[in-house]
Formats: structure tokens, sequence, C-alpha cells
């Protein structure tokens, strides 16, 4: 092998570019104080980009930084899946191997995709959360390794990245946020044209702020001539500059070839083609040389020596003589690593490359092909799939090219590339007529593909199917992005269908459609699924029907909850169960559990959901621990078990953040917002819904945040806040597949708002257009709060004269749905007695009993501003006509209510029962007996030492298990020892007690330091 050699045509001086180096400069300054940094450098091919990088790299070296350079790697027309980051990574693995192996610690299997060398990645169902989590580990891997030491992350030649790469690029540089880190990337402006498919990330990545672009332009003549200066070693005349400036019109590289040129008398004998120039130089080599640079130049962007001299049949003394010419005249260079060789500059290649006869480059493609087929070895592992597939099709051979094509099809769906899955797919249905039939006899589904369930056929006899591969092609289609692609496919497959006896396979393709449909925002694809029950219907059990069942019974679930969808769920699990398919009946299981809940059957429904969850996180099923994380808190909250919900959200947070799961992390954030607004932690659960909106990458997170923001604000006073959060909640669901959950809430801040703005007719119009759509069952979680914002709404207004049009319809239509709704959870019996007492305000018969029947439902829920409204409606009531008993009860109940709201920040429930008292001559504030006061408030309220610590723990926001944690202690005691305190401070949850301990001063604001909770 030969080692670097030193070549003329190179200048060692590095000339110009010091506006360009003071950015990059100034980004790893900014890295080193651990803000990550990104940047783009265009320019034209032979520009000085990668001489830049490299000016850049041997500097942030020398300042201590670790330098990870990957190159996007081109075969023919081909770019390998992720090659630029596998590189890079294996860079990282080699400077730092101990720290990329605590990073990626626990993760192996799925960063194993991007490098193998980690281990064998893990088998199993592909799904949309599939490519999202390998790049949300790649960016937690990342952090991780930046966490200690300065990372410079180098890209080059983007404009020869496949699809899987530019998706990986544009999602580091969207969610990188800590680490001394550095991502920079190259590309060919020049290559850029309309339709490259660089050219939309491009235009995404200007978008963002983070992101800094640089555009090399051309050296000037002075530049140009220190660049030939540099190259000859001495100072050239004016005239050379001025010759070689107006023929390279400053671009470094043809500046360079031109001063060798000139340096070696080849001025008058210069065509007036630069690429004839480049053609030249590689025509002045030994003829042993050319063959050797033609060789290379079809072989990909580098050729590892071993394969280079398998395809060049050249004796070996012949070979290595043959290269140092090419190395010796700057025309090869070898490849970084050196284990192969590469063109010192890729417009050498293509300028060879473009000059091979195409009978010529059809035969070098055969005998790469021929040579990797004999011996695998001759490439790294990773990369051999998909540049035999790639060698055998531009080698025009159908017969090789077929099986080839789909053996880097698999590769490429196992590292989650499901852009090249997809190209590649498309490329065997474009080979398939042209395969021999005996060649596509011998193709077997279960080699090749796994998306369609197996059909109960001998996988040794089943030839593969034109049928199979389309299967393939939607779903990696679908889990690509390419939603409009894969629809065509599924049309196509559907149309061949029409003239075949196969439901089941028509019912699958029915299903992805349905999927399609509705991530295209197309419609609810509820008629897709139709027809697939159709077509299953009476069929025996297999895995199609059992996956038909569990989407339409998850369908009915989300819209249209019933007895019909029960029995689909139970169907479904047993269906699963009996043909074996994991997890589809873990989903099956989740989606009964939930139902059985809304069904009443509570504790039952409960015990499936925690049993799936538990199950999915011990064997590690990704999609469904995301997915339960998600529906059991949302099941919890729905009974106003919240407490408990948000124990399993903290374990969700945790799982889903470790295992990428970026998805299912932004529905827990919003599931957690929810939660902690019924426990009174509204300041985290602001938190909570910004994170929703941060990493939500649906409708359904990004709006469920929205809808906490808007409720938080409204509660605090903030109208203009909660519609503009609103309207965004609003534009996130859309109009194309309504569902309840998302439905109801909005329709109920809809009318909260008009209301907070005296539209008193819009919020009647909004409740009529609910109520004529009516409540499905299961959905009654969402009904109560907007019955109930109704009726206040109603009540609110009953002195308004402008509100007596229409009055007489609304409360019946409202107590209507009252007696359809179902009240099986304490919750929502609560919440149908605090209706009705609006009710009867909004008539003008409110009654104290009334009032006191709605406090007693919600005092042991655990909710204190639904509790505080309550007491201020009861404080009202009783202050009506009231006795001096009535007028001491009214007080504290007033005192009790406004300390929560001025706890919460919730300044309309805060002014109202200042405003009350003030009415009725109220001392909001406990009058003081006279004589001395105790040394410390925690005596006179009979607290014990212990109770007083875990009160401080109490106002800190921690929950039992931490405060067993700090006291050491057991949770049971520390839920004793919360009680007592409840029941001496006279409050009935955790914020009020927290609120009174801060109102009377108990513990100094050093000592009650909010600490993370669950």
């Amino acid at each position: 092998m030969l080692g670097p050699v030193e070549t003329q045509s190179v200048s060692p001086v590095f000339v110009g570019r010091a506006e360009e180096l003071g950015t990059l400069y100034d980004a790893l300054a900014r890295a080193c104080e651990g803000e990550p940094q990104a940047l783009l450098i265009g320019g034209e091919a032979g520009v000085g980009k990668t001489r830049l990088v490299e000016e850049f790299a041997a500097a942030a070296r020398r300042r201590g930084a670790v330098v990870a350079l990957g190159g996007c790697v081109e075969i023919g027309a081909d770019g390998l899946p992720f090659a630029p980051f596998s590189t890079a990574l294996r860079a990282l693995r080699r400077e730092l191997p101990g720290e990329l192996a605590a990073a990626s610690a626990g993760q192996e299997e799925e960063l194993a995709r991007l490098l193998p060398e980690l281990g064998e990645s893990r088998a199993g169902r592909h799904d949309e959360d599939g490519m999202a989590r390998l790049f949300e580990l790649t960016a937690r891997l990342l952090e991780r390794v930046a966490a200690e030491h300065t990372v410079v992350l180098a890209l080059e030649d983007l404009h020869w990245a496949d699809a899987s790469t530019r998706h990986l690029l544009s999602y580091l540089v969207r969610t990188l946020r800590t680490g001394r880190l550095v991502v920079l990337a190259t590309y060919r402006s020049d290559d850029i044209h309309r339709r490259h498919p660089l050219r939309p990330l491009l235009a995404e990545l200007d978008r963002l702020r983070t992101i800094r672009r640089l555009e090399l332009a051309r050296f000037n003549r002075d530049e140009v001539g220190r660049q030939v200066a540099g190259i000859l070693a001495h100072e050239p005349e004016p005239d050379q500059v001025d010759a070689i400036f107006q023929r390279s019109d400053g671009n470094a590289f043809f500046v360079e070839e031109l001063a060798v040129a000139d340096h070696e008398g080849c001025r008058t004998g210069l065509t007036d083609s630069l690429r004839d120039l480049l053609l030249v130089r590689v025509e002045g080599l030994p003829e042993s040389a050319q063959q050797v640079a033609r060789i290379v130049a079809e072989g990909g962007s580098t050729v590892e020596y071993r394969l280079l001299a398998a395809v060049a049949r050249l004796a070996e003394d012949d070979l290595i003589e043959a290269l140092r010419a090419a190395v010796n005249a700057s025309i090869l260079a070898p490849a970084p690593g050196g284990d192969g060789y590469r063109f010192r500059h890729s417009l050498v290649r293509e300028a060879v490359s473009d000059d091979l006869l195409p009978g010529e480059r059809s035969r070098l493609n055969r005998r790469y092909a021929e040579a990797l087929e004999t011996d695998p070895s001759l490439v790294p592992a990773d990369q051999r799939a998909t540049r035999l597939a790639s060698y055998w099709y531009h080698a025009h051979d159908a017969a090789k090219a077929l099986p080839a094509v789909l053996e880097a099809s698999v590769e490429a769906r196992r590292r989650h590339a499901y852009s090249e899955q997809l190209r590649l797919l498309e490329r065997a249905m474009e080979l398939w007529d042209s395969a021999p039939e005996a060649v596509r006899a011998t193709l077997r589904p279960v080699d090749y593909t796994e998306v369609y369930p197996p059909c109960g056929c001998d996988p040794a006899t089943t030839a593969l199917r034109h049928l199979d591969l389309l299967a393939e092609a939607a779903v990696a289609g679908r889990l690509c992005g390419e939603r409009e692609r894969a629809l065509k496919i599924t049309k196509r497959a559907l149309r061949l269908l029409e003239d075949e006896d196969d439901p089941l396979r028509t019912a699958w393709f029915w299903i992805q459609r349905s999927r399609l449909v509705q991530r295209l925002a197309r419609g609810d694809g509820w008629q897709e699924i139709a027809t697939a029950q159709e077509l299953v219907r009476g069929l025996p059990p297999s895995e199609v029907h059992a996956e038909v069942l569990a989407t339409a019974a998850h369908w009915s679930m989300l819209r249209e909850p019933g007895p019909e969808t029960l029995t689909a769920a139970e169907r479904a699990v047993e269906y699963a169960r009996m043909v074996g398919a994991d997890e589809i009946e873990s989903n099956a299981r989740l989606t009964l559990g939930g139902l059985m809940v809304e069904a009443g059957q509570i504790e039952a429904g409960l015990a499936h959901m925690y049993e799936v969850r538990d199950e999915v996180v011990a064997r590690g099923l990704a999609v469904v621990v995301g997915r339960s994380h998600v529906n059991l808190p949302s099941t919890l909250e729905g009974i106003g078990r919240s407490e408990e919900a948000v124990t399993v959200l903290r374990e969700g947070l945790r799982l889903t953040s470790t295992m990428g799961l970026t998805e299912s992390e932004g529905w827990v954030w919003g599931n957690l917002a929810e939660s902690l607004i019924s426990l009174g932690r509204w300041d985290e659960a602001a938190e909570a819904a910004v994170s929703a909106q941060r990493l939500g990458q649906t409708a359904g997170p990004y709006g469920s945040g929205a809808n906490s923001r808007a409720f938080l604000a409204l509660a605090r006073g903030e109208v203009p806040e909660a519609a503009r959060h609103l309207a965004e909640a609003r534009a996130s669901y859309g109009p194309h597949d309504p569902m309840p959950q998302h439905d109801l809430p909005i329709s109920c801040l809809t009318v909260a708002v008009a209301a907070a703005e005296g539209r008193l007719a819009d919020a009647r119009a909004e409740l009529a257009r609910t109520l004529a759509s009516g409540f499905p069952l299961g959905t009654q979680r969402y009904a109560w709060p907007l019955l109930l914002q109704a009726a206040t709404a109603e009540a609110d207004a009953r002195a308004l004269p402008a509100a007596r049009d229409g009055r007489e319809q609304v409360p019946d239509a409202i107590l209507s749905a009252v007696k359809r709704l179902t009240t099986h959870a304490p919750v929502w019996l609560a919440h149908e007695r605090w209706v009705r007492a609006e009710l009867h305000r909004a008539e003008g018969r409110s009654t104290p009993a009334t009032w006191s029947d709605v406090v007693t439902a919600f005092e042991p829920l655990g909710r204190p501003y639904d509790l505080a409204r309550v007491r201020y409606r009861l404080a009202e009531s009783l202050l009506t006509g009231a006795g001096e008993d009535e007028r001491e009860r009214a007080t504290e109940l007033l005192r009790l209510a406004h300390t929560v709201a001025r706890h919460l920040g919730a300044r309309p429930l805060e002014d109202a029962a200042t405003a009350l008292a003030r009415r009725a001559r109220l001392p909001l504030m406990p009058a003081m007996e006279p004589g001395p006061a105790p040394a410390d408030p925690a005596d006179a309220l009979g607290l014990t030492t212990r109770e007083r610590d875990v009160l401080r723990l109490v106002a800190a926001g921690q929950t039992n298990r931490r405060i067993a944690e700090e006291l050491f202690i057991s949770p049971k005691t520390a839920s004793v020892h919360v009680s007592n305190i409840l029941g001496k401070l006279g409050v009935s949850g955790r914020g009020e007690a927290a609120a009174v301990a801060h109102r009377l001063g108990l513990f100094p604001a050093e000592m009650v330091m909010p600490g993370p909770t669950g």
C-alpha cells in the first residue's frame, strides 16, 4: 500500500477565506461554551470547500476539539444510506471509545443501524416512529459525547447525500440544544438545480435562525497570484498570473490545474475547455495508470485497494506503479484512513467517468459486481449490499440486479433508511419484467419482505410476487414521509387485486390506504377501514384479520365508541393471541382496557392497561411502550385519578426520552399538563404544555398543549392570550378528521372565551352546534366541562338584559344533555351536581344546600381550583339573607377560595372573592387575638416536628414517594402524615396546604426549593 504522497499541485499556503475562517472560529468558540453550532458551506465545484474544512479542522484539533469527518458516498448515481454519519461516528469511536460507549449504553441495538460495530440491530415490526426514534437517539448520543469534549462533526459533499442522511441532518440542526458541538456540512451550489433533492433541505435550513450559511466566492486576482506562488514555490510573472486568473475565473481547483500545466510546459497544447484540460492531465499518464483511473472513476467516491486490485486484474507491482503515477500526478489520492483511493477532486472523476464509452461503463460495473460477489469482504459490511446492487444495476444485468436490489432494500429497511428502501423497491419493480422467470421463481417473500403477514403458504415453495413488492413499497413510502407515492402504490395494488380472489391481501392494502388518507388529511380513514372489515368478515383468524379488527376498534374508540367497538376490541385481542401477533395483541388490549373503563368497568379495564404497560416495558416494544404511557394516564385522568396519572406520566417521560420516542414524549407532556392543571400545579402544567408543543410533531400533542395553555390563560384572566392559544389548537387539529377528544375541549374553550369577552350569543351558538352533534359514548370527560362552562356562562349573565333572548331554551338543552351523560366516576358525579347548581343559579334559585352538596362532592377529589370555585359559590349563597353562623362559615370558605386563587394566580376568582368579602364586610385575613403571638406559627396549628418537615416538602411540591425518600420513612407513613396535616390545617388538598404554609410564612423561602416530582 502507498502512504500519503506529497504533490506540487496543492498550494502549501492557505489563501484568503479570512472572513469565512473567522465565522468558523467564532462557531467553535461558542460551541466550547456549550452552545451547539450548525453551519452550511456552499460553493461551486473546485472553489475550495474541502480545503477550508481541512484548515478549520486542523485549527480545531490544535484547540483540543475532536474532529469527526464523514463524506457522502456516491456509487454511480446512488448514495449510501447514512454514509457520512456512519463514517463520522466511526471516527468518534476511534477518538473517544469510552465516551461513545457510555453515551450509547442501553441503545446499542437501535444505534447499530448507523454504526454496526455497536452490535446487532433489533428486528421487529417497523413503524412511523422508527426513523424519528433513531434520529432522536443519534442526537442524544452526540449531545452526550459533546458534553465533556468539543466535537466538530463535518459532513462533506451533501449534494450526493441520500434522503435519509438529509433527513437526519435536518433533525439534528433543528433539535440540538446542548453540548459542545459544531455540525458542519458542505455542498456544491452549482449542482443544486431546481429539482435537486437537496434544494428543499437548503430552503428549510435557511428559515432556521440557528444555522449559518457560508457561500464561498471565487478568488480575486491577488488571491490567485498568492495561490500560484504557493504552488510554484516562487513568485510568478504578472502575465502568467493574469492568464491563469482569466482562464480559471478564480476557481481554486482550476488555478491549480492551470498552474501545473503551465509549469510543465503544456500551455500551447491547452484547449478552450477546462474539462479537456483535466482529461489532458489524465491522458498524460502511462496507459496502465489511465486504466486504473477509469476503473476508480466508475467504482464510486472511494475504491478500496483490494477491490481495485480485483477489478484491475493487474500484477500487484504493475498496479502499484500505475497508482504511484496517478498519485504523483495529483489525479488520485489515498483515501482518508489509507484503505483505498479516490480522485483528488471529484471534477476529475466526473470528467473521466463522462469520457467512458457505454459498453466500457457497463463492463466495469460487471467486473466490480463479480469481484464483490466472489469476495464480499472487499468492502465494509454495511456497504456491501447497496454497492453490489448498484454495480449489477449499472451493468444492465436484470437477472443479477433484481435479487441484489432486493437484498439492498432489506438492508435499507433494517437501517430505517426508508427513502432508500422505497427507491430500491421501485428499481426492483422496474427490473421485474426484465428479469427471467426462472430467476423470479427462486425469490422468496421470507427473504425480502416483511410488512405483509405470512399467508400460511410454505415459505420454501411460495415465490415472491409483484404484489409483495408493492406492499413493501407502500409501507416504506408511508414511513419515510412519501405518502403521495405510497397512496399511488396502494391504488395500483388494489387495481391488480380486482382480478384476484385474495380478500386478506386486499383488506391489508385498504388498511394502508386508511392510514395514508388520515396522515394526508384527506379524510378520517373510516371508509377504507369499513371496506377492510367487510373483506375479512367470516374469514378464519389471521394476522391481517386481527389487524383490521384492532384498527377498527382503535379508530372507533377515538371517534364513535360504543358496544360494537368493545366487541371488536375483544375479537382483535382474541384473534391476535391465536395467531401469535404480539404487538397487535398489545395494542388491542390497550384499546380494550380504555373502552372497558369508559363502559364503567373501571378496575378491570385499568388492570388490562397496567398489565400491557408492564409487559411491553419488559420486552422493549418501543411503540407500545409509548402508547401505553399515553393512553393509561389519559384514562386515569378521565376518571379523576390525577395523582396516579402523574406518576405514570413521569415514568413515561423517562422511558420515551430514553428510547427516543419523541412523538410519544410530546403526547406524554400534553397529558401531564392536563393532570397537573387538575392538581393545581399550574406553573408545572404551563411548562409541560410548552414541552408538548415543542416536541409534538403531529396535531395531537401540539393541540393538547395549546388547549392547556388556553385554559390557564383564561383562568388567570388573560383572555386575549387564551384566544390566541385556542386559535393555535383549532388550526392544529384541522377539520378533516374530527374527534371528540379534540373537538369537545375546543368547544369548551370557545364557549369560555366568548363568555369572557361578553359574546354570549356566540357562546350559545357554539353550545347549540355541539349539542346538535351529540356526545358519543365514553366522552363524558370532555362533555361535563363543556356543559359546566355553558351553564356558568348563563348564570353569570342572568342579570344582563341582552341575555334574555333565547335564555329559556339553553338551560333546558343543557339539562337534557346532563340526563344522558354517565357519572360512574366520582369526579363526574361531582360535575353533574355542579352543572345542576349552576343551572339553579341561572334561574335565580340557588340555595346553600345545593352548593353544599357540590362542595362535599369535590372535597375528596384533590382538585383545588374546582373546590375553590364551588366554595366561592357556596359562600355567595350563604350570604344571601345570612345569619351570624352563615357569615362565619362564608368567611372561612372565602378565605380558603381566596388563598387557593392567589396561590394559583387565578385572578378572576381571587378578585371575585375579594369583592364579595368587601361587599359583605367580611375579613379575608383572620383577626389576631390580643396577647403575645407564638414564636412559631406551626405551634399554633398543633403540628409535630415530623409534620412540619413533611409540610415543608409538600409546600415544595414533592410527592409522597419523594417525601419518604427525603425523610427516610415509608411512602405509607408519609401519606398518613399528609392526611394529618390536611386535617390540622382544615384544607382538602396539597395545593391548599402549600398555600396556607406560604401565607403564614411557616418556612423561609430558601427552605422551600421546588424539586423534581413524581
